[in-house]
């Protein structure tokens, strides 16, 4: 860490990985591929993930988010978002008659199994989530009468004594401290709780907070880019801020780092750079532009990040049939093979070009 007094920021330490997950780079790309496909408006329930410039982006296309189904005029293409959706909406989408596309985090889908598996069995299940969190409300719909959101260790406490098997379940976009003691809590509560052979935590919001951890220790300041709704670029701030970061910034794009009167960045020494899993790595050049390090960028890498989410199934063979269609000349870009080149093309890429 530097003890340089004077205003500059000497080096950047990047974390790797940093940015979009696997899950969202799929919900990124489905949307975008239905706005190519279709005639607007084109709708989406809830923000397909929660970073304001990408909805904006979308919105940029002629994208509409609601917060009800029943605000989509019969007939109109819907995407529902990455954060997964209760039964009784999906049931409402597909009987709204137009063409719908499910853009659920396959690792969300897994713990909405789960919760269907345990609750037919006779569990009760504990669920550590946070309050009105989009992921946490759609899993909860899944089994109402079984199910028991906590997020603190308190509220385990206050849990009744089940007569019945429990089960310990849990939001994929928690942080390790999120969930740790509740998770330790409710063990000790309930000695024979039942818990997934594979941890419901997402492994790219793991990897995030642990790539963090690697150069945290080695910072001045912190700037976590992401939206205040990302629960998973809160987590990074609150990590941040655990590890003893003098300073910890939690950012939506480069205009909000702090600057002095010449313009130029509030901040020196030697600062750490990551990312929330919805936050597009633009962002990430811009604020690295915009701290303009004196002595450069380090990347400090953890782990490689090789998990692809294909689009959902309809979505796919709708793309191959766009695909047919270019081939045989009927007004589709042939130069455009968006099925079969999905998965070599980036989220971002993509982004950009809808502009």
């Amino acid at each position: 860490m530097s003890d340089d007094s004077n205003a500059t920021v000497e080096r950047v330490l990047l974390a790797a990985p940093r940015g979009f997950c696997a899950g969202v780079e799929m919900a990124i790309k489905a949307l975008a591929w239905m706005v190519r496909a279709f005639d607007g408006p084109v709708y989406c329930y809830h923000e397909i993930v929660h970073n304001q410039q990408v909805v904006q982006r979308f919105e940029e296309q002629g994208v509409v988010f609601v917060d009800d189904v029943a605000e989509v005029p019969p007939g109109r293409p819907l995407m529902l978002s990455a954060h997964g959706s209760a039964p009784e909406v999906v049931q409402a989408a597909r009987d709204n008659g137009g063409f719908v596309v499910d853009a659920v985090c396959p690792l969300v889908t897994k713990v909405h199994h789960e919760v269907k598996v345990r609750a037919n069995k006779g569990y009760q299940i504990v669920y550590i989530g946070h309050e009105g969190h989009e992921e946490a409300v759609g899993t909860m719909a899944v089994a109402p009468e079984a199910i028991h959101r906590v997020e603190s260790v308190e509220e385990v406490d206050a849990l009744p004594d089940f007569d019945t098997p429990v089960a310990l379940l849990a939001q994929t976009t928690l942080s390790h401290r999120d969930w740790a003691d509740v998770a330790s809590a409710t063990a000790e509560r309930f000695p024979d709780v039942w818990t997934p052979g594979r941890s419901d935590l997402c492994f790219a919001t793991t990897n995030r907070q642990s790539a963090l951890m690697e150069i945290a220790p080695r910072c001045d300041a912190m700037v976590v880019i992401g939206s205040a709704n990302s629960s998973n670029t809160v987590a990074l701030e609150r990590l941040a801020r655990g590890a003893g970061c003098a300073t910890v910034l939690r950012i939506n794009t480069a205009d909000e780092l702090p600057r002095r009167a010449d313009g130029s960045v509030d901040l020196h020494g030697v600062v750490g750079v990551t990312a929330g899993a919805s936050a597009p790595e633009e962002l990430v050049e811009q604020v690295i532009a915009a701290l303009a390090p004196r002595d450069g960028v380090e990347e400090v890498h953890l782990t490689d990040e090789d998990e692809y989410f294909p689009p959902p199934r309809n979505l796919r063979d709708m793309l191959v049939a766009i695909d047919a269609l270019g081939a045989l000349g009927l007004g589709a870009d042939p130069t455009v093979r968006v099925a079969s080149d999905d998965r070599n093309r980036a989220a971002s890429e993509v982004l950009a070009d809808l502009t």
